[in-house]
Parts: C-alpha cells; structure tokens; sequence
C-alpha cells in the first residue's frame, strides 16, 4: 500500500508529514523553507519518492461559511499541479483551527516559545493528515 503524505502549506514554510505504512497514523517529517515553488516542488518530489507515496493530503484553510480564502485559493492552485507533475492524488482537507491546535500542544509539551516554530507546520501537516486518516477509517467501517 501506498503511504500519505500530508503538507500544510504556507508562504514561507510547508510542513510535510507521512502515514505509516499500513495508513493508520500520522507523523511530522519536515518543514521545507520555501524559497520558490521550483525548489517547493523538487522537495516534495524527492520525498514522494524517497518514502512511495500515493495520496498527498494538502490543508486548505476555508471560511467558516465554506468559501474559500485568499490563501486557500493560492494552495490549492500550487496542490493541483502535484498531481500531473509527479502522478499523485491530491486530496484537499479543511484545515481550520489546525495551527491553534498544534499551538496549543505544544505549548501543553512544555516546548519553548522560540522553539515552537520549528515544530508547527509538521504538527499541523500531522493534524491534517491524521484528521484525513480517521474520517477515512470511519467511512470505511
């Protein structure tokens, strides 16, 4: 089976998370400092090879009325050409509230303010995939 491959994008980090092998959990990978799309890209495809990937979850951060934002409409371009450039899915996945959520963990993990943006867009990649992952399941069962 193939992995996931979750990323929260932004405009200066994408933070990249991975399911395990049989599909079931997510875990933080990397944050790529994103410089150009060029270089955005040519990460991710060294990844999506590196760990077989199938399936890339992308958070896409949607008013609470459902509409998109300005900023989900800018990822949700740079996600559509994943798919016909490296032959993967693209699944697109509300990500509200998913940076305060990862915020406030590890806040709640004692992790030192300075220290919390390091961890942050792979803990919301993490939250994206996982919330990914587990409707996936329940839809299954």
């Amino acid at each position: 089976m193939n992995r996931f491959l979750g990323l929260d994008v932004g405009d200066k980090y994408i933070g990249v998370s991975i399911s395990d092998t049989t599909c079931t959990i997510a875990s933080n990978l990397v944050t790529i400092r994103r410089t150009s799309n060029d270089k955005a890209y040519e990460e991710i495809e060294g990844i999506l090879n590196d760990y077989n990937i199938g399936t890339v979850v992308v958070g896409v951060p949607i008013n609470m009325d459902g509409s998109d934002t300005v900023m989900s409409k800018r990822i949700r371009k740079f996600a559509r050409k994943l798919t016909p450039k490296f032959g993967v899915e693209v699944i697109f996945q509300d990500e509200r509230f998913t940076s305060i959520e990862a915020e406030r963990t590890l806040i709640q993990s004692n992790v030192r303010r300075e220290n919390r943006k390091k961890y942050i867009d792979q803990l919301a990649a993490s939250i994206i995939l996982q919330t990914y992952i587990d409707r996936m399941n329940n839809d299954n069962d």
